[in-house]
């Protein structure tokens, strides 16, 4: 299997390291090798955070190279389109449509780019979007949008089994919200 490079992007508090955990516990259920780094700097201030994940047989470095990403996860468009310039000509970008303003836009000193999905349309080869916030309110809350694309980003993966996501998740969650996870996994899988 050649090394699949993924990114995760979003902003703090959207449960982005969640995320790359649960990918990066399904790599290893699969028997994978797995590097994964994170970089979140402002992040519990709503600043933009990003997790590296390579997948492979043997993959040596946690960091994926500029221009090499297969897979970008956008937890937000314009966060999506922040790490955009990486994604490689055939690759996939999955974006959620909920806007989160910046603190910048919050506070009127600047405004939110309007043409931000044109801009991604311009990266990669497909582009999937995921309405990720109404399907979490759907599995019962909405903080559980990063679930749901997880769930849409299982889709890609035609060699890791269904069960082995959802097994991914059960170690990933608290049990106490294990079967709200599950159901946002599960939309999130049926919107791709």
């Amino acid at each position: 299997m050649k090394t699949t490079n993924i990114l995760l992007g979003g902003v703090g508090g959207q449960g982005v390291l969640l995320a790359s955990k649960v990918l990066s516990e399904v790599a290893l259920l699969a028997g994978l090798d797995i590097k994964q780094s994170e970089v979140h700097g402002m992040s519990q201030r709503g600043g933009s955070v990003v997790s590296h994940v390579r997948i492979g047989e043997n993959v040596r470095s946690p960091i994926v190279p500029e221009g090499e990403c297969d897979i970008l996860v956008g937890f937000e468009p314009l966060e999506a389109l922040r790490y955009a310039h990486n994604v490689r000509e055939e690759g996939v970008i999955i974006f959620a449509t909920e806007r989160i303003n910046p603190s910048t836009v919050s506070a009127g000193f600047a405004k939110y780019p309007e043409d931000v999905v044109e801009k991604l349309g311009t990266y990669g080869k497909r582009r999937i979007a995921v309405d990720a916030g109404e399907l979490a309110e759907k599995a019962g809350n909405k903080r559980a949008a990063n679930v749901v694309l997880v769930g849409a980003l299982s889709r890609l993966f035609d060699a890791i089994p269904e069960e082995l996501w959802k097994k991914a998740v059960e170690r990933s969650v608290p049990p106490k919200v294990l079967a709200l996870n599950l159901k946002a996994f599960e939309l999130g899988r049926s919107a791709v």
